[in-house]
């Protein structure tokens, strides 16, 4: 985030997860590419002895009671250790805690989130279903009401995290008769008999991650572990699309900011033609370009985080995370294209890490809801708005500014 916006405790606590990022061993980053790590438990661990998860939760929870602003700042810092880090970061440390922090229950924060947030468990959050990506409301996993438990059975695929979890968020319909928006309920599934990790997944970028396929086969769910209202799940997914779209958007500037600083230190030193290529401005107008869509990100971000923080209405914050999350993602995925550029052949290489940067951001466009939805969103939002403030002439009438304004003949809309 911009150093000017920050205040000196945040800026503090940024050199805190600077430090730790400075901790993590270069062999680690390596072996989770490789797969030699599937998930980077000496990492969570080390980010909760510090203190560094969650620092947006009250401190009675193991949070530090800061903002949206600063959890930015930490996931940006985050991630320009490699994108995968910042996902299993956030996972836990964000959309898991954001359900039980918010909707859930004193015993459920006890002993659930601040374990958590020390590092000594660890939590995965199942949406996204075989047969349903975006679709999620059209859940097929079932928990059947036995009275005082639930029983549940169904499959979640994509689950970040899903290798080393502990217990998982799972979404499953809890009454079959009710609309989709209304029959879903968020559970606490602890990992036990019945809870399978079937498939880890070969991925092109964001290895180590534990990204796997699970199955529930009659799971037994105390009716203490529904998180919320029974049926409420939807309400739970609403809270959560924020932490979930805001959070990736500012880790994956962390992430690309790497490639931009590799990118441009190695135009300083190569020359062609008997001059340093930065010296051309084939090489130098896209390295000002990567810059910009950096801090136009940036700035996207902070505007979308204060919005949160200071409360605007649910419709104003639904559409800016979404068009939030849809531009810094495209645009960091660009920032990585032209690191890549300009560094020519040997950027495609694996002498430097831009080539995994670049695999690595892929992802961002497609998880936490892909950019079509969000920009399916943002459109629906702001002509919601537009409509609204028309109506209560809240407008200026702009189209009457033209010479020809009175020609309604012209203005036919059939």
């Amino acid at each position: 985030m911009f150093d000017f916006l920050l205040t000196d405790a945040q800026r503090a606590l940024r050199e805190e997860v600077r430090d730790l990022v400075r901790w993590v061993p270069r062999q680690m980053i390596l072996d989770m590419d490789q797969e030699k790590i599937r998930f980077p438990t000496g990492f969570l661990r080390e980010a909760g002895r510090r203190g560094l998860m969650g620092v947006r939760y009250p401190r009675r929870w193991g949070g530090r009671d800061m903002d949206w602003v600063t959890t930015c700042m930490v996931m940006e810092e985050v991630g320009t250790l490699g994108y995968i880090f910042a996902c299993v970061f956030g996972i836990g440390a964000e959309l898991v805690c954001d359900a039980l922090v918010l909707h859930g229950t004193d015993a459920q924060r006890e002993k659930y989130v601040k374990p958590l947030l020390r590092g000594e468990i660890f939590a995965a959050e199942c949406l996204t279903e075989p047969r349903g990506g975006s679709d999620f409301f059209g859940t097929t996993t079932v928990a059947e009401d036995r009275g005082d438990h639930f029983v549940v059975n169904g499959q979640k695929r994509f689950i970040v995290g899903a290798e080393a979890a502990d217990y998982f968020l799972v979404y499953a319909r809890t009454d079959p008769e009710a609309k989709p928006h209304e029959g879903i309920s968020c559970l606490i599934v602890d990992k036990g008999p019945g809870v399978e990790v079937k498939y880890l997944y070969g991925l092109m970028g964001c290895r180590g991650g534990g990204a796997a396929r699970m199955v529930f086969r009659d799971v037994v769910v105390p009716k203490e572990n529904v998180v919320g209202r029974l049926n409420g799940g939807a309400a739970v997914f609403d809270t959560m699309m924020v932490p979930e779209r805001l959070g990736t958007a500012a880790m994956t500037i962390g992430a690309a900011r790497p490639a931009l600083e590799i990118a441009t230190g190695y135009t300083l030193k190569r020359k062609a033609f008997g001059q340093p290529i930065h010296q051309f401005q084939g090489v130098s107008f896209q390295v000002a370009q990567a810059a910009t869509l950096l801090d136009a990100s940036r700035a996207l971000v902070d505007a979308t985080s204060r919005a949160v923080d200071r409360g605007a209405d649910r419709a104003t914050i639904r559409r800016m995370v979404s068009e939030t999350k849809k531009f810094v993602t495209e645009s960091c995925q660009q920032v990585a294209h032209h690191a890549m550029q300009v560094m020519g052949g040997i950027g495609y290489t694996d002498v430097f890490p831009v080539e995994r940067i670049v695999r690595d951001l892929r992802l961002a466009s497609i998880w936490t809801g892909t950019n079509e939805v969000m920009a399916m969103i943002t459109a629906s939002e702001w002509y919601r708005d537009f409509k609204t403030a028309r109506a209560a002439a809240r407008l200026r009438p702009h189209e009457e500014d033209a010479i020809s304004a009175d020609r309604l003949e012209e203005k036919d809309f059939g």
